[in-house]
């Protein structure tokens, strides 16, 4: 498995010339499309995520290059020291970096799994109200998936997602490694 620097400009600036013939269609938009559906995108976390969905955890906006999600503070979200639930926050994180890997390998051809490999978390304050997950890797993403398909190596990409209260105050930052690898057509 090949560890790319994503964030480094360089880097981006090779996997963009070597991965722009890749067309991935709108399918895509497709999906953030129903990401942003506040009604389909809460029944797809009552079906397929259920403790994010009665956490209260929720997407705000999703777009190519940008993810938010909200958890809030209440008592399904909360712990015994009166705080968002660490739990609470990771799903919350991973969520706004999973809607941009999501959108990225919806609906592709040749179809490409992804999988959460690790996590890495700073909690810096405690969480009292609602707390908005930003993860701003929507290249990133999609640099990689695209070289994933054109390289038919795996790929890791290391997603930021920064938790801030209602006062814009820092709650918790995540590391959410992401592995993305093209699936044998016998799969």
């Amino acid at each position: 498995m090949k560890v790319i620097d994503y964030s480094d400009p360089r880097d981006k600036s090779k996997i963009l010339k070597s991965t722009s013939n890749i067309d991935i269609g709108d399918s895509s938009e497709s999906f953030l499309k129903l990401a942003n559906d506040s009604f389909r995108c809460g029944m797809f976390l009552l079906l397929k995520l259920p403790s994010a969905f009665f956490a209260g955890v929720r997407v705000k906006e999703a777009t190519d290059s940008s993810c938010q999600v909200t958890v809030p503070y209440w008592w399904f979200s909360t712990n015994p020291f009166k705080s968002t639930y660490f739990a609470c926050l990771a799903m919350a994180a991973e969520l706004s970096t999973g809607v941009m890997a999501m959108a990225n390998i919806y609906r592709r051809n040749p179809s490409v799994s992804l999988l959460v490999v690790k996590v890495e978390a700073n909690f810096h304050k405690k969480a009292t109200s609602v707390t908005t997950f930003t993860c701003n890797n929507g290249i990133d993403f999609k640099l990689a998936i695209g070289r994933a398909v054109s390289t038919r190596e795996a790929q890791i990409v290391v997603a930021k997602s920064v938790g801030l209260n209602k006062f814009n105050e820092e709650i918790a930052t995540f590391f959410i490694t992401w592995s993305f690898k093209v699936k044998n057509t016998s799969e």
